[in-house]
């Protein structure tokens, strides 16, 4: 299947089989198949960062044991590209060392980092032509404002914000992102409410690529905020403690990027060219800026204290779901 989509239909002979018929493949897209299914296909996440279990190069001979339905293509890949397949030791940033990352860690010291965060990332503020988006499932009254504001104190503390005694609204900019955040399926009776500042909200933007000088991954603010926003809920307790510090110094809530910006837009995380992370090469910062899809959170019930303005609430009716897939290997 990735083979086809990669493919060209083209009406000649096929070097290998000799079949005239079908899609082919150049060597620049049987690279692509390769770095798809084996490289990608291999991504292990850790805690924090991800990296890939496999990778493959000119210079070395396939060195892994692959499963017996791989043997044949494996042998194409090595005439073909006159490349070998082996297991990859990432650079240590890949899989969270990064010093930044592991002081947030640390209850202790954590308060240094944070205070760079707030020197370091731009404040934005949201006018009132901005718009925002906030489902809700099945609520008792959806004809109800009441319905789309934060939930009851006695119900938070569940999400990457908020904490049980610190409510907070989780709204997106993308439609998709709020569907996909929201875990809706076919059977809900789903409500969505378009949202408006009633005047200006100051907020602390943690979407923005730092570009740093002098630094290396290592010692990067940047990928260790990227990094900690890509982390499921074990990174909770460190993003809830920025939260509340953006709280005392007067932001009205907190623009952070999606857990699913990466899915959303179907790109390999972590992506490096030599051991270096695209965000630290400038010719890619513009890119890597780029799949930070934002969301706000926006302390406190903003609806009911003024501070939010309900446009409008329609109804949702999924009438299409889509996958977009790849596939990777089973190691024997």
């Amino acid at each position: 299947m990735d083979a086809w989509r990669l493919g060209d239909d083209e009406k000649c002979t096929c070097e290998n089989c000799g079949n005239p018929h079908g899609r082919k493949l150049s060597k620049e897209s049987l690279s692509r198949l390769a770095h798809r299914f084996f490289v990608w296909g291999s991504l292990h996440k850790c805690d924090f960062g991800a990296a890939p279990v496999i990778q493959f190069n000119e210079h070395q001979k396939t060195s892994i044991n692959v499963s017996q339905w791989l043997r044949n293509d494996v042998q194409l890949f090595e005439k073909l590209l006159g490349i070998g397949f082996f297991h990859y030791g990432p650079r240590l940033w890949m899989v969270g060392e990064a010093e930044p990352l592991k002081d947030l860690q640390d209850d202790n010291i954590q308060h240094e980092i944070i205070e760079r965060i707030f020197e370091e990332y731009p404040t934005r503020i949201l006018n009132s032509d901005h718009e925002l988006y906030r489902i809700r499932k099945s609520p008792k009254t959806p004809i109800s404002e009441n319905e789309y504001d934060s939930p009851p104190i006695e119900f938070a503390g569940s999400g990457r914000l908020d904490d049980k005694d610190f409510p907070a609204l989780y709204t997106s900019e993308d439609l998709d992102v709020c569907l996909h955040e929201c875990r809706v399926t076919a059977e809900d009776d789903i409500y969505l409410a378009t949202l408006q500042p009633t005047a200006q909200l100051k907020m602390l933007d943690l979407t923005v690529l730092i570009k740093e000088e002098n630094v290396t991954e290592f010692e990067s603010l940047d990928l260790a905020i990227h990094m900690l926003f890509l982390a499921a809920s074990h990174a909770y307790p460190i993003t809830r403690t920025i939260s509340r510090e953006a709280k005392e110094r007067g932001y009205d809530g907190i623009i952070y990027p999606s857990y699913f910006s990466l899915l959303r837009l179907g790109i390999m995380p972590f992506q490096t060219t030599y051991g270096l992370s695209h965000r630290r090469i400038p010719q890619y910062q513009e890119y890597e800026q780029g799949t930070a899809i934002p969301n706000a959170a926006i302390f406190g019930h903003p609806i009911s204290e003024g501070k939010l303005n309900i446009k409008c609430i329609n109804r949702l009716v999924l009438s299409q779901v889509a996958y977009d897939v790849r596939f990777g290997p089973v190691e024997n």
